[in-house]
Formats: C-alpha cells, structure tokens, sequence
C-alpha cells in the first residue's frame, strides 16, 4: 500500500499538464501566469513627487518666488531660477532643476512666494521616488507560476498589457453515489442520508480557485455509473467522485471506470481516514479522483491530494507546506498515516501549535466545524509528542 508521500509522487507524475488561454487582464485574477511580465519602461519612469508642497533646488535660501505649477500628468516645467520654486502635486514629474520636494505643510505662501517653515531642514531628495528605483525597463516583474492576485494584476496593468497567458481553467464534474443519500431540502426517510458531500467539495473547490462545472448524484447501478462516466468525461478535464471505491458488494466505482478506459494509478493509501482513495488517468488526458463516500474521508483527501493536483496541473509553484507543533501528545494506534483534524494557537514566541481535535470516526463530519484544517501524523503506531512538528492542510 502507498504511503501518502508515494501517493503525491503517482498522482504528480500522471497528471496531464492544463493547456493555455489569453485573457482580457480583467478576468484573470485567480488565473495561473503562463507568460514572463517585464518592465514596460523604468519604474518609475521619471523622478517623482510624493508629496503635494514645492519643488527646489536644495540650498540655503528659505524664500523661494513661485514660478509655476507642476501637476501630475503634465509635461515637466524647468526651473527657471535657483531663487525659484514650482508648486508641485503628488505623482507629477520633478521639475528639471529641482532636486527636493518641501511639503506643503512645511511652508507659508503669501504674495507670490513660499518660505520654509522656521526649524524646517530639507534634506537633498526628500519626498522624491526616484526614477527607476523599483525596476529598470525590461526588467522580470512577474515570472511563469504564479497565481495572479490583485498586486499581480496592478503589475501587469502597469507593464502595458492588457492581455495574458494564463493556464487555462479546469471543466470539473462533482460526482457522487449511493441509493441512501437525498438533497437538503428532499423528503427524508428514516434509513435515509442527506447528500452533504457534493456541497462540501463543491465549496472546497470554489474557495481554491476551482469552481465545479457539473454536480450530479448517481446510484449504486454500475451500468448508470459507465453511462454517466462516459459522458462527464467526454465534457470535463476532471473528474471528483465520491462513494463507492471500497471493497463493498454495490462498489461499482473502479470497476465502472475500467469499463470507460480508466487506467488505475492507485487504488488505497496507507492513511486513516481516507484509505479506499483511487486515482486514474483515461486516454485523453482526463484526471479521475475516486474519494471515499465518509464526509471526513471526503474533506480529507480533497485537501491533501486533489487540491495540490489540480494547482500543479496549472503550472503553480508550490510554496513550501506550513508546519505545525502538536500542542498537546495524541496517541494513534494503527500502522497507517493519521490524518488528523486541529484548531490552531500560537504560544508566546510565536510559533504555530495544532490543538488535536480528533472526530468520532470518518463519518463524524460535525466534529469539523471550528477545526482551521489537520495534521498529518507520521506512521504508527505511535504516541505522538507534544512539540511534534508535523505538515498542516488547511480546510
């Protein structure tokens, strides 16, 4: 059986990368940069004022003659005399000649000139950003694998471009089985389950950056499940399944995606919850994740493997994994990977502490509210100390 790190490096090394897309600049926040974004010209491309006041020639005069007005957008006005000064505006040019900005809070005007606040000292440069002091023209400002946020798409707006190549999105079908399960708002039977899964996936993938395209309910009919098989993965890129993977009588799951050409990369994972987990690959490219039908089996695997997946599909550069020390010793007996829900704290240096808040079993789903993600334990068994660093996912 795969431990979990060997189950990471099967699903990576299947996976088929996500093709590439241009995009108007305003709808690619989210999106994964597939391009380099160099400096348009230096930035900033002139020696700028940051301060509304008056521009001077740094000296010892404190009365200066008010010669003109500098407002931002304008074309630059020489200075014409060292007796002079320019009023100037935050974000225009400084006036060729003048090396200081005073603020304007630092001077009195009256009857055509401004005179330095009494005590006042300009230093040479003072509220100037200088040009090219953040880049120079041509220089790298965003590289290849980076998710593009709102300081990333001010960049590229910056840089001139109105376009960008970006990995293109994931079509994701949410798939989930067994004749128990019902909708929220459907009429319940006493031997019956609400369907929570699909919204807990659906919800796990939204917030990630990976909204699902198709959410359907399936029974435990294997000529059902092969029909809709073929048809989600004749539409979608991805496929996330949840139910019948086990090795049950109605486990009609890997046997069905076999049928639909499916090849199997893994089947079981030595890790509690989550040990039926399956993953495929079909012909065409498309990624099968095969979760188990427990709520926290479900939460768990998404989190720790599809999640993961479906960014490095994208062309993302993974950060390195928080870490967090065991806040108190849990003791876990079975020869598996625990993965194991917390809260988290911080002590007085600091440091992050992960408070074990184990649940009931993988079906206790309710125990999860208020938990900031889990823990993945190393193989037991084991009594795991206090202080224990260990990898932490967050929900």
């Amino acid at each position: 059986m795969l431990t979990p790190a060997e189950a990471d490096a099967a699903i990576a090394s299947a996976l088929a990368p996500a093709g590439e897309e241009s995009l108007p600049l305003a709808a690619c926040a989210g999106r994964v940069l597939r391009q380099t974004v160099r400096a348009e010209r230096d930035a900033p491309p002139f020696d700028r004022v940051t301060m509304d006041g008056i521009a001077i020639a740094h000296g010892p005069r404190r009365t200066f003659r008010i010669a003109g007005v500098q407002a931002a957008g304008a074309p630059p006005i020489p200075l014409p005399d060292a007796g002079d000064c320019i009023e100037v505006m935050t974000g225009a040019v400084l006036p060729p000649g003048c090396d200081t900005v005073v603020p304007v809070e630092r001077i009195r005007v009256a009857h055509g000139e401004a005179t330095l606040e009494a005590g006042y000292e300009p230093a040479p440069w003072t509220f100037v950003h200088r040009q090219a002091a953040d880049a120079r023209a041509g220089a790298v400002l965003l590289a290849p694998g980076i998710r593009l946020g709102p300081p990333e798409i001010a960049i590229a707006a910056g840089a001139g471009l109105g376009r960008l190549a970006v990995a293109s999105a994931a079509r994701i079908a949410v798939l989930t089985t067994g004749d128990e399960l019902v909708e929220p708002e459907a009429p319940l039977l006493p031997h019956q389950l609400r369907r929570s899964n699909a919204y807990g996936l659906g919800a796990a993938l939204a917030l990630a950056g990976f909204p699902p395209e198709t959410d359907r309910h399936l029974p435990d009919r294997i000529e059902v499940l092969r029909t809709a098989f073929a048809e989600a993965l004749a539409r979608q890129d991805v496929l996330v399944l949840s139910g019948g993977v086990s090795a049950g009588r109605f486990d009609h799951v890997p046997e069905a995606l076999a049928a639909c050409g499916v090849r199997k990369v893994l089947h079981q994972v030595a890790q509690r919850p989550g040990r039926p987990l399956w993953f495929g690959v079909h012909a065409g490219g498309q990624a099968v994740f095969a979760l188990p039908g427990n709520p926290v089996s479900v939460l768990v695997c998404l989190v720790r493997y599809v999640l993961p997946a479906l960014a490095e599909r994208t062309g993302l550069r993974r950060p390195p994994q928080p870490q967090a020390a065991l806040a108190q010793v849990f003791e876990f007996n079975a020869p598996l990977s625990c993965f194991l829900p917390v809260t988290l704290e911080y002590d007085l240096e600091g440091r992050t502490l992960a408070r074990p808040r184990p649940t009931g079993g993988s079906g206790d789903y309710v125990s999860l509210a208020g938990t900031d993600g889990f823990v993945e334990l190393p193989r037991g068994p084991a009594l795991h100390r206090a202080g224990l660093v260990v990898p932490f996912f967050r929900w």
